[in-house]
């Protein structure tokens, strides 16, 4: 009896395997229709999806007939950047009235952007650079100026990042015009950023703007369970040269998301400098938005229309041959599968885009069978165990102090 007892406990509290898939355990099912049988194909998360599956979309099942297909989930993400590298600066001076100096890049194996750290106000500049494996001496490769400024009395913002072609130059020889003395090149950095335009799946949709007071407002209704990524502003063409800060806030009036939306043209002495931003990012699932744009003592920004977008989600996956696999979706419990698939995914150059079919309710549903511990499912019978062991326990214990009795 002293054995049984722990082991008694031991099966009633033993954690239930974790849920494996079936096809009877997911609520909805759409069929997928391949594009193209012999090549790699994708189908894009939509609105049905994220309404019926997980957040994190990990419930997502393909089968072919009952043999399940594997697949990978990739986010369209813009480009991502690498952390900045700090630059040393060398030989910092003035040259003829312009300010030049070396950049030692051996921290970082290749780039495509420069940051520098500028102490100055109010200005247009157009750079050169040109790249060099040695420092001071023999030839150099001339790369693409840029063209830096800094817009305060406007509040138009600034730029201080240079954009190369990928390099890998051990130094960077920098030439600034008089409009920067040396003293106001405080430190750079270097950074690369591989560009990749990120995809968009536009969600929900906005009202008209609305004046009111210093601020123009915009209400825009968002699926409750589609993942939000960010707000794209239109304004009118003619609307140059602004610069706005934007609150988010949600159903609760508490902010989500602050941003900002610029553009800019502007001319300074031949220089033209032309710059946009017309995005806010917000994320998390939030559903109706209130959006007020600051205007400040400026008159109202002429916003023509506002549009809630989601990154795009991809699901893609090699269709061996098959013409049609379904895809079955609506399983709280399921794992997020591990596939070998995903882990060492290649994306083909030109993969072709499924179309998925309407979702409807899985015919062979029947939820999943009760897989809490056994001590959950059966509390009653565990306790009078328990009771029952207890006097047992008892019985024995009164028994032994009986028989030392006797003797």
């Amino acid at each position: 009896m002293r054995n049984a007892l722990p082991l008694l406990l031991f099966l009633a509290f033993a954690p239930a395997d974790p849920p494996e898939p079936a096809i009877s355990y997911f609520t909805n099912v759409r069929e997928v229709q391949i594009a193209q049988p012999d090549r790699q194909n994708f189908f894009i998360a939509d609105e049905e999806l994220w309404n019926h599956s997980r957040p994190d979309l990990g419930d997502l099942r393909l089968y072919d007939g009952a043999s399940p297909v594997q697949y990978s989930l990739s986010e369209q993400g813009a480009g991502i950047s690498s952390e900045d590298v700090e630059a040393k600066i060398l030989n910092l001076g003035s040259v003829s009235g312009h300010t030049e100096f070396d950049l030692d890049a051996e921290s970082l194996a290749t780039y495509d952007r420069i940051r520098l750290r500028l102490d100055a106000k109010d200005f247009v500049v157009s750079t050169s650079v040109s790249g060099s494996n040695t420092l001071g001496r023999g030839s150099s490769t001339t790369l693409a100026p840029s063209t830096l400024y800094d817009f305060t009395s406007e509040q138009l913002g600034s730029n201080f990042v240079l954009k190369l072609p990928p390099s890998s130059f051990r130094y960077l020889h920098l030439k600034l015009p008089a409009g920067i003395r040396p003293q106001q090149v405080r430190g750079a950095a270097v950074y690369n950023l591989r560009e990749q335009q990120a995809s968009w799946t536009k969600v929900g949709s906005c009202a008209a703007p609305q004046q009111k007071q210093r601020a123009t407002v915009i209400v825009c209704d968002v699926p409750p369970r589609v993942p939000l990524s960010r707000v794209l502003f239109e304004a009118a063409p003619a609307q140059v040269n602004f610069h706005r800060t934007v609150n988010v806030l949600d159903a609760k009036g508490i902010q989500q998301a602050s941003g900002e939306i610029s553009r800019v043209r502007i001319n300074r002495a031949g220089t033209l400098v032309t710059a946009e931003e017309l995005a806010v990012n917000v994320t998390g699932t939030v559903g109706q938005l209130t959006i007020f744009v600051d205007n400040g003592d400026n008159p109202p920004l002429a916003i023509l229309s506002a549009q809630p977008l989601s990154l795009e989600r991809r699901i893609y996956f090699d269709p061996q041959g098959k013409a049609a696999l379904k895809l079955y979706y609506g399983d709280e419990k399921v794992p997020a599968p591990v596939y070998d698939y995903a882990r060492f995914f290649h994306l083909d150059s030109f993969p072709a885009e499924a179309r998925l079919g309407a979702g409807t309710p899985n015919p062979q549903y029947t939820g999943r069978p009760d897989d809490r511990p056994w001590s959950d499912r059966h509390m009653g019978i565990l306790w009078a165990v328990m009771i029952l062991a207890v006097i047992a326990l008892a019985l024995l214990a009164i028994r032994g102090l009986r028989s030392e009795a006797t003797q």
